[in-house]
């Protein structure tokens, strides 16, 4: 009975951990929310309780026989959720999403072996820092000046190109920068498109931009493509 207490406590205390970091991520519309979180830390916890308790369950078997190493129930466990948080990233064309969902996955799965070692103190520590990355962090990110990338790409017909500097210009208008620009004939040679990356610190000239690039004539159409996470 006192085992069953044990195992019990060390579960349940697994499932409010894994649970508490899946509603952080389910609120934000990630794909791998509460339940997937909360099975998760529950599952590395009962996986480490068979270590934990391995002499009770083998008790008929020689002693010598028997080899004592947590760490090899752990390497199998954090291997096992190395393909589970590669099915949650995903690349959207220049965008790549969902790194973040893994590594708090990966986090998880971590919090629940501490969990079922008993270890309770650095578990439930490790549970709040774990949301204070994903929620205080999120809004710091935020609000923090950062560098904002997209991919540029602008088509003309071959009788109307502007020219590269006339492009440049506009850009500027709007405080972004350009880099890496390349060059490509379209559809046997009657369109001409321009491709840049294009970065700013706000990400609201993106919009700007595409709302002046709109009301241009000699383009004959245009992508604007966030890059990122």
């Amino acid at each position: 009975m006192e085992n069953f207490t044990d195992v019990g406590l060390r579960l349940l205390i697994a499932l409010v951990a894994g649970s508490a970091i899946g509603l952080e991520r389910a609120y934000n519309g990630r794909p791998a929310g509460l339940r997937t979180h909360t099975l998760v830390c529950m599952a590395s916890s009962l996986l480490m309780l068979l270590t934990v308790y391995q002499w009770d369950l083998l008790a008929a078997v020689p002693i010598d026989t028997l080899r004592v190493d947590p760490t090899r129930m752990a390497q199998g466990v954090m291997t096992g959720i190395g393909f589970l948080g590669a099915g949650v990233i995903m690349k959207e064309k220049f965008s790549v999403r969902g790194l973040t969902t893994a590594a708090s996955i990966w986090m998880t799965a971590s919090i629940g072996i501490i969990l079922g070692m008993g270890f309770y103190s650095a578990g439930i520590l490790a549970t709040i820092l774990t949301l204070i990355v994903l929620s205080a962090f999120g809004w710091i990110e935020k609000r923090m000046p950062v560098r904002r990338y997209s991919r540029l790409i602008v088509r003309f017909k071959t009788r109307t190109v502007m020219k590269r500097t006339e492009i440049e210009e506009i850009l500027n208008r709007f405080t972004i920068r350009a880099s890496n620009p390349s060059y490509q004939l379209e559809d046997k040679g009657r369109y001409l498109e321009y491709r840049m990356t294009i970065f700013t610190n706000h990400a609201d000239n993106f919009q700007k931009l595409a709302h002046c690039l709109s009301t241009m004539d000699d383009i004959h159409e245009f992508t604007i493509m966030p890059t990122g996470e």
